[in-house]
C-alpha cells in the first residue's frame, strides 16, 4: 500500500491497524494516508474520529413506481389468495372437503403467491406478516399503511369473486371463522397466538440473507408453516392467522361473531411477538439510530450511491418490497 502525508487542517482516512500515536509522530496536522475504515478531522488543536459514512440523498420510496407495483401485488396477491383458500373449503355435494385438503390448499396457495410476489413486494398477504414486518424495523409506516389497506381490500375482492361464482347452496358458510362452543375465547385467543407466532419466525427465519444457506426453498418453508397452522388450528378457531382472511368472508356473509375480535388481537399479538423476538433478541440488526429513522419514513439512498459494508447485512429484495437492492430496510424478507 502506497503512504503519503497531507499537511495543514483536512480529512484522511486512516488504517485501522495503525494506532493514534504512530500516525502524530510527524505532528498534529499529519497524518499518514490510507484506505481504511475511520476518518479523522484533523487541526491545529484537537484530533477527533468518527466512523465513515457515505454521504447520500434519500429518496422517498412513495414516489417511486416500484413502490407502486408492490401495493398493487399486494392487493392482486391477497385476493387470488383468499379466492382460491375459500374455495377448497366449500361443501360440494359430491364429496366433503377434509382438514387435510384445506389445510394443504391454504399452505400451497400461500406458497404460491410467495413465489410469484416475493420478489415485487414480499408477498405479505396478511396485515398481521405486515405488523412484523412494521415492528421489525424493516418496511416504513407509508408502506405499513398501503400494505394494510390493500390487503383488507384485496380480500374482500377474492372473497367476493369466489362467492358470486358459487352456487348458493354451496357457498352457504364461506368458511367464516368460529370459535366452537366447547372452545373458550381465551384459548382460542391463545391458539391464534401460537399459531401465527410460528408462522411469522418461520418467515424471518427462511428469509433472513445473512443465512448462508439457499434460500430458494422459501416459499415452499413458508406455505408449509401454514400448512401445519391450519391442521392444527381449525378444529379450535377455523385457524385465522391472518386477520384479513376472517374479515372479508364475515364481511360478505354479514356474520360477526362475539369472537371476531380474536381474528385480529391474536394474529396481531402472535406476529409482534415473533418480530420482537427474532429481530431485536435473537437476530438483532445492525443498523444506526439514523438509518432506523429513515427506514421508518420511509426514505431510501438511490443504488448508485449508497455504499454498505459486505456481509454487515443482507440485501434481498423480499425483506425489502420496495424493490431497491440496496435500500437501508434491505436485511432479509417476504410474505
Amino acid at each position: 500500500m502506497t503512504d503519503r502525508f497531507l499537511f495543514g487542517p483536512t480529512y484522511t482516512w486512516l488504517n485501522p491497524s495503525l494506532s493514534l500515536y504512530k500516525c502524530m509522530q510527524h505532528g498534529p496536522a499529519n497524518l499518514l494516508l490510507a484506505r481504511g475504515a475511520y476518518k479523522f478531522h484533523v487541526n491545529t488543536h484537537s484530533v477527533s474520529t468518527a466512523p465513515a459514512m457515505a454521504t447520500t440523498e434519500r429518496q422517498a420510496e412513495i414516489l417511486t413506481a416500484k413502490f407502486a407495483w408492490a401495493v398493487l401485488s399486494e392487493f392482486v396477491g391477497t385476493a387470488i389468495f383468499l379466492c382460491i383458500a375459500l374455495g377448497s373449503s366449500f361443501k360440494w355435494p359430491l364429496e366433503q372437503p377434509s382438514v387435510l385438503q384445506i389445510s394443504l390448499a391454504f399452505g400451497l396457495t400461500v406458497a404460491t403467491i410467495v413465489q410469484i410476489f416475493g420478489h415485487i413486494s414480499g408477498a405479505h398477504i396478511n396485515p398481521a406478516v405486515t405488523l412484523a414486518y412494521f415492528v421489525g424495523n424493516q418496511i416504513s409506516i407509508v408502506r405499513f399503511v398501503f400494505y394494510m389497506i390493500l390487503q383488507v381490500m384485496g380480500a374482500l375482492a377474492g372473497a367476493g369473486i369466489i362467492y358470486a361464482v358459487t352456487p348458493g347452496e354451496v357457498r352457504s358458510t364461506l368458511f367464516v371463522n368460529q370459535v366452537p362452543k366447547d372452545v373458550t375465547s381465551g384459548e382460542a385467543f391463545m391458539v391464534e397466538i401460537i399459531l401465527t407466532f410460528s408462522v411469522v419466525m418461520c418467515i424471518f427465519s427462511v428469509t433472513d440473507k445473512r443465512r448462508r444457506e439457499n434460500r430458494s426453498y422459501a416459499a415452499l418453508s413458508i406455505g408449509l408453516a401454514v400448512t401445519m397452522a391450519h391442521l392444527v388450528g381449525i378444529y379450535y378457531t377455523g385457524c385465522s392467522i391472518n386477520p384479513a382472511r376472517s374479515f372479508a368472508p364475515a364481511v360478505i356473509l354479514g356474520k360477526f361473531g362475539p369472537f371476531h375480535w380474536i381474528y385480529w388481537m391474536g394474529p396481531f399479538t402472535g406476529a409482534i411477538l415473533a418480530s420482537v423476538v427474532y429481530n431485536y433478541v435473537l437476530c438483532p440488526q445492525r443498523v444506526s439510530r439514523e438509518e432506523r429513522l429513515a427506514i421508518f419514513k420511509g426514505f431510501f439512498a438511490p443504488e448508485d450511491n449508497l455504499q454498505q459494508p459486505s456481509g454487515n447485512r443482507a440485501d434481498s429484495r423480499w425483506n425489502n418490497p420496495s424493490g431497491q437492492e440496496n435500500h437501508p430496510m434491505n436485511y432479509t424478507s417476504h410474505m
